[in-house]
């Protein structure tokens, strides 16, 4: 389980991703198309085209947090 500090935003992404996507395109999806940087400490969301699997882009103090899947139920 991943803590957010108060104050973090979260940016649910408004349209699919393509899941094989890793660290560095996610980090140039939220560049690109939100003007954001993906270091900033704010929690980014990415959802699959198929709807089932979300991905989280969070940066962690010195370190990022590697892309997690999580299947949807």
């Amino acid at each position: 389980m991943i803590q957010i500090a108060a104050g973090t935003k979260v940016y649910p992404a408004c349209r699919p991703v393509d899941m094989r996507r890793g660290f560095d395109g996610l980090s140039a999806e939220v560049v690109n198309t939100l003007n954001a940087d993906p270091y900033s400490g704010h929690l980014f969301l990415f959802w699959a085209k198929r709807g089932g699997y979300l991905k989280a882009l969070y940066w962690v103090r010195a370190a990022v947090q590697k892309p997690a899947t999580v299947a949807a139920e």
